[in-house]
């Protein structure tokens, strides 16, 4: 894979996405049309360093601020909800690859680019053999997965013998089979296939434990000093799905200020929209729903990035508080969409205007099972009463 020439800065690496943005939203349609992301727009944000974010500087990755990640990451999802999610995966699961055994990470790295993919869904099986572990089984939602190199697998160790032990396994996409199966209504373009091993054989090198990686261990020598990989994984997500939503909220709030001044509203007197009363009601409500998911997104950030800097621990509370944060401001972001597909008339169900997409990619975000917002606002409430959260998953 042909590496591409790295941004001066974060600032940069912000600079050339948002000029990218025409391509992107150019091509979304058709991404939509396709089932995933077009060939052209998976190498113009693989030449800006999209993937590059979360790997190691000894590879030549970039090791971004999260709070830049989140901004780069908007810019995409603004053009277009799929290659937004594509990239938030694909680039976020390279932070997870920085944490296997470094033998592992020399052979997945050969470039700073390399489309690394994965899920968090334990539905294939690990048996334990000589050097390794043979995994059958399906892996569904690997959005990206043929456009990916490698696909980290979640898989359950089937030695049988006490509580299964959840692993991730680094896995050539060569070795692996995708289903055609991505045929849905929301980020329909993000190519999120299944993919199935058959008999795979994964050396122990490639293996990742679950478990003692949420409690923040992980086999990885040379990142093991490095704050930046001590980030948690789980919170990490939160941030990274916050911009998508974001992204998505705003392109909806940009397009409706175009289209009411083009407009009337049909049965009424009002020949123009924006002069309507109930349209300035609708805009308002709208973009303080945007705002308040803004401030939810910056205080998460603020609280991640802070811990890393200060080396300070994170109590229950506060992964639990952040967990509620990424759902609350995922629902903020769907109602604020919501609100403007019902204000933008019968006319904005046509394919080729861009609210109608939006409303579906913003609906099928808040159903992730990790973003749901009714999941995570009872996760936190768990926690503020006194239990525990329910999950390990923080």
């Amino acid at each position: 894979m042909a590496g591409s020439s790295a941004p001066r800065s974060d600032t940069d690496l912000v600079e050339r996405v948002r000029d990218l943005k025409p391509l992107i939203r150019s091509h979304a349609a058709r991404a939509e049309q396709q089932r995933r992301v077009t060939g052209e727009v998976v190498e113009a944000l693989t030449d800006a360093g999209i993937l590059r974010m979360n790997v190691p500087h000894h590879y030549g990755g970039y090791q971004t601020s999260l709070r830049t990640q989140v901004d780069a990451l908007s810019e995409v999802s603004a053009a277009c909800g799929s290659a937004g999610y594509m990239a938030l995966i694909q680039g976020g699961t390279a932070f997870i690859a920085a944490l296997f055994p470094d033998e592992a990470q020399d052979e997945i790295f050969t470039s700073p680019d390399a489309r690394v993919g994965g899920t968090l869904i334990p539905s294939s099986k690990a048996v334990p053999v000589d050097g390794g572990y043979v995994v059958n089984g399906n892996s569904p939602f690997a959005t990206g997965c043929q456009d990916a190199d490698w696909h980290l697998l979640t898989a359950l160790d089937g030695t049988g013998e006490g509580p299964p032990k959840m692993l991730w396994l680094a896995i050539p996409m060569t070795d692996l089979e995708v289903l055609d199966d991505w045929n849905v209504t929301g980020l329909a373009g993000s190519g999120s296939n299944t993919v199935v091993a058959r008999d795979v054989h994964v050396p122990a090198r490639r293996v990742l434990p679950v478990g003692p990686l949420l409690e923040g261990t992980f086999p990885s020598q040379r990142n093991s000093a490095d704050p930046f990989y001590g980030m948690p994984v789980m919170l990490l997500f939160c941030a990274w799905t916050a911009a998508n939503a974001l992204g998505l909220a705003r392109a909806a709030l940009t397009e409706f200020s175009e289209r009411i001044q083009q407009r009337g509203i049909t049965y009424t007197f009002y020949e123009h929209q924006h002069e309507a009363p109930v349209t300035h009601l609708q805009f308002a409500e709208a973009a303080m729903k945007v705002s308040s998911a803004e401030l939810l997104t910056a205080d998460l950030v603020k609280l991640i990035e802070s811990k890393v800097a200060n080396a300070e621990p994170y109590t229950t509370a506060e992964r639990a508080r952040i967990r509620g944060q990424c759902g609350y401001l995922a629902r903020l972001c769907k109602e604020a969409g919501d609100l403007i597909g019902s204000a933008s008339g019968a006319s904005s169900l046509h394919r080729e205007v861009p609210i109608q997409r939006i409303v579906r990619d913003l609906n099928a975000l808040n159903l992730h099972s990790f973003v749901n917002p009714s999941a995570n606002l009872e996760l936190y409430g768990r926690v503020l009463s006194g239990l525990d959260a329910g999950t390990p998953f923080l």
